[in-house]
């Protein structure tokens, strides 16, 4: 069953009375390379899938994982899955939203706990809250794969102090190292997005190479940090956490940045010096 074939896609999607629901960012690949390459998992790994579509991604899934868990939110796509998954005994899926799903549950029921790969072609409207969630439950990761849009992909995987560097792009530094692995074009799809994707590769740490006293204050700095770029941390930072500029300047010309620095400038590493300075005051 070839799920990249245009054809087959149509004739899936009428026999089932379906349409591709824009509101839920359903664009399906039409290309059999692009499924294939996003698929690196080995025979004995653990993959839950989010998105599986109409189980394009799914079935290479299948191929080479020892069993792969699927949550799809849209209930007209099951019956769709029951069908285009029906060769493979190795492949769960459910029905649910990912964002209401107690992934840890979840992971300890299908998985027993052991670690487990996320792969998914995440809708553009809803990706950071998904991967945040990802990360945020504690499940045990070994390395996360996404589709996402191409701008996306580049602000995840950026450096400190580029033009592209966020708060997304800090905050997934401090579980894993991300790099992207290869554009999407927006022609590959059915139907097409107007833009292109790209495929994002985060490899999770073992043990986080940042040692923070407070991971809830070193996610706030983060998250005030960028909430308004065109100040200096002095100034967004004291406010943030009830400091005079004179304790926070301090904070900062101890870490070794100058007292004008802004955020933006700032790895996970730097992020973790200054968390370890506030949290000892506060």
């Amino acid at each position: 069953m070839r799920l990249t074939d245009i054809s087959t896609v149509k004739n899936i999607m009428s026999e089932n009375g379906l349409s591709f629901k824009k509101s839920l960012g359903q664009n399906f690949l039409i290309n059999e390379a692009v499924p294939c390459k996003t698929a690196e998992t080995g025979a004995g790994e653990y993959v839950l899938e989010i998105g599986p579509g109409i189980g394009t991604l799914t079935r290479e899934l299948a191929k080479r994982a020892k069993k792969v868990v699927a949550v799809e939110i849209d209930s007209d796509l099951i019956p769709v899955l029951e069908q285009t998954l029906s060769d493979f005994d190795n492949v769960t899926v459910i029905n649910a939203d990912i964002m209401k799903t107690d992934l840890v549950s979840l992971v300890k029921e299908n998985f027993n706990g052991k670690k487990v790969c996320v792969c998914a072609n995440l809708p553009y409207y809803i990706t950071t809250p998904i991967l945040m969630k990802i990360f945020e439950s504690g499940i045990p990761l070994e390395r996360v794969t996404v589709m996402v849009q191409k701008e996306v992909a580049d602000r995840i995987c950026a450096e400190a102090g580029s033009a592209d560097y966020g708060s997304i792009s800090a905050a997934i530094a401090y579980y894993g190292k991300a790099h992207r692995a290869f554009k999407v074009s927006a022609g590959l799809f059915m139907p097409a997005p107007k833009v292109d994707s790209a495929v994002v590769r985060i490899d999770v740490y073992e043990n986080c190479p940042y040692q923070v006293k407070s991971k809830e204050n070193f996610f706030r700095i983060i998250k005030a940090a960028f909430g308004m770029r065109r100040k200096t941390l002095v100034n967004t930072l004291s406010g943030e956490f009830s400091l005079s500029k004179q304790q926070m300047c301090e904070i900062i010309t101890d870490c070794g940045f100058p007292a004008d620095v802004r955020g933006e400038k700032l790895s996970a590493a730097d992020f973790a010096l200054v968390e370890n300075k506030i949290s000892k005051i506060k």
